[in-house]
């Protein structure tokens, strides 16, 4: 009961503050903030206005596929326009948001400018935003499929480097011994990237696929030992001696004092592990494996056929940001005895 009265003690704060603020300001900042709430507004219909009425460049076709994706965001920012009525916290929220979505609307314009409307950017090199949407939609079905398989090559060489690189990691952090023997190799592999061996890999494996999950797994595993190791040498000894005085074990030294006490430290190394384990499956679908986003791209490439090869780029880039995005919520779900420290 005292957490929830403390904790809905400082949300009242929270709000009688955001309400001493607002009535604060001036008519002139008010003003100013009633144009930064309708700024995503004005671009989105200035880019909607230039598509239909600045006439395209001679030859040039277009589809209305571009206009219902801009339709699509201008109903997203009005949905988050529609939210920010419901109370101070959220009107902040996108108020916060609502400049960078008006620059994304005026780079879209600014974009199909010098594409569709222009050519100043020459095309096929730089197809126009249409142009790119419209053959994601027309090979929407291959699309898919390239990225269920990518996604599985992802995850599959991400968790067994993950599982590996948590053992190696908790071992080798909390034992001098096993440290000893396996430190040498990760001063070896840690200063090579991890595609450097897809050569090598690519040969020895008994699959295209298998030699791929281990090239991805390899640069996740050292990224997790080396931030598991970090996390376990920076904790203060006195925990371990107190916990030892107490009667504890050496698995419950391990499992109730090393692996909690390495939790931020393990969770920054599974997002830049992320990135590499990212990296390194597009240079193997790129070079070995038959199928993923990036053997479309390079096999789309190969055909001129630009508009598809930037579409799977969009793909790989939204894929990229949903996991990473996924991990963050862990990490705060997980860590959220750590923020209440940092309150205190």
């Amino acid at each position: 009961m005292n957490g929830i009265s403390k904790e809905c003690g400082e949300v009242s704060s929270v709000e009688e503050l955001l309400e001493q603020e607002e009535g604060s300001k001036t008519k002139r900042e008010k003003s100013l903030e009633f144009l930064v709430q309708l700024s995503p507004f004005f671009m989105g219909i200035l880019a909607l206005l230039e598509y239909f009425y600045v006439p395209n460049h001679k030859g040039f076709e277009a589809s209305y596929v571009y206009a219902v994706f801009l339709l699509l965001l201008l109903l997203g920012n009005g949905i988050s326009f529609l939210l920010s009525f419901r109370g101070k916290r959220q009107k902040k929220n996108y108020l916060y948001h609502a400049p960078f979505r008006a620059l994304v609307f005026f780079l879209f314009l600014l974009y199909d400018l010098l594409t569709l409307k222009s050519n100043i950017l020459i095309t096929p090199y730089f197809p126009s935003i249409d142009k790119v949407l419209s053959s994601m939609v027309q090979d929407r079905a291959y699309l898919w499929k390239c990225t269920v398989s990518s996604l599985f090559l992802l995850f599959c060489g991400y968790f067994s480097g993950l599982i590996v690189g948590l053992l190696t990691g908790i071992a080798c952090g909390y034992n001098k011994k096993i440290n000893y023997w396996i430190e040498p190799f990760m001063k070896l592999l840690g200063s090579i990237p991890s595609t450097t061996w897809i050569p090598i890999v690519m040969v020895l494996a008994t699959s295209l696929f298998r030699g791929s999950v281990f090239i991805i797994a390899l640069g996740v595993w050292f990224s997790i030992t080396l931030s598991t190791i970090t996390g376990i040498r920076n904790m203060d000894k006195a925990y371990y001696e107190a916990a030892r005085t107490l009667g504890a074990k050496e698995k419950d030294l391990i499992l109730e004092i090393a692996i909690p006490s390495a939790l931020p430290s393990i969770f920054q190394g599974m997002v830049q592990a992320m990135s590499s384990a990212c990296m390194a499956l597009m240079v193997a679908e790129m070079i070995g494996v038959e199928s993923g986003l990036g053997w479309y791209i390079t096999w789309q490439k190969s055909w001129a056929e630009y508009g598809k090869m930037y579409g799977a780029i969009i793909l790989i880039c939204c894929i990229f940001v949903t996991v990473n995005f996924l991990l963050n919520s862990i990490k705060k779900r997980v860590l959220r005895w750590q923020e209440g420290m940092l309150k205190d």
